[in-house]
């Protein structure tokens, strides 16, 4: 009796597309396009110029998924895309360079480096252990780490740009978002350690 073979696919050729550099550069590719989705979910606040937006969650996710180096790159794609005139910035200010050098632009031009940290510490801490506990802690720090970075480069450049105190650049920048923030970090966390407990069973 003629056997029908199965349409499966290769996982080895799955995984070597992945390493590849085509496969790397459509991964940087779809990164930049997850943020800039993360960006158009925003809200503006009455009493500063910075929304509240998914952008720093997408970022951590991109750190945590493509690991430091590619990371970085995607993120620094993703600021060019930006300068270039795409819309991948948030609509509540006016896109291209005149929003990356805007009150918002420190957090913007942060984002390389706090793809950077989640994705590098993460993977140095979780080398240390690979319970699926160590993980999710692994993560959870180095996103605390990487987002305690944001803040310090957004609320420092909007400083600079609006001339505002420390008390007024708590307020307008860092004092609003902590509680979204810490809620994202534990959403990327979790993420990413049922992703990679899942990968490995």
């Amino acid at each position: 009796m003629p056997t029908i073979a199965a349409s499966t696919t290769n996982p080895a050729s799955l995984s070597d597309f992945a390493s590849s550099i085509p496969g790397r550069l459509l991964a940087g590719l779809a990164a930049t396009a997850v943020v800039a989705a993360a960006a158009h979910i925003a809200i503006p606040l009455p009493f500063t110029p910075v929304p509240l937006t998914l952008q720093p969650l997408a970022v951590l996710g991109v750190g945590l998924a493509l690991g430091p180096g590619a990371g970085f790159l995607a993120m620094l794609a993703y600021l060019a895309e930006g300068l270039g005139g795409l819309p991948v910035f948030a609509p509540t200010g006016p896109g291209g360079i005149a929003q990356l050098l805007g009150p918002t632009g420190g957090f913007l031009m942060a984002y390389p480096l706090v793809a950077a940290i989640a994705g590098g510490l993460t993977r140095r801490l979780t080398g240390l252990q690979s319970a699926h506990r160590s993980r999710f802690a692994a993560a959870f720090l180095a996103g605390s780490l990487a987002t305690a970075v944001l803040f310090i480069c957004g609320a420092g450049w909007f400083m600079h740009y609006t001339h505002h105190s420390l008390q007024a650049a708590w307020i307008g920048s860092v004092a609003p978002f902590l509680p979204g923030e810490a809620v994202k970090v534990v959403v990327a966390a979790s993420v990413y350690s049922s992703l990679t407990r899942s990968s490995r069973i």
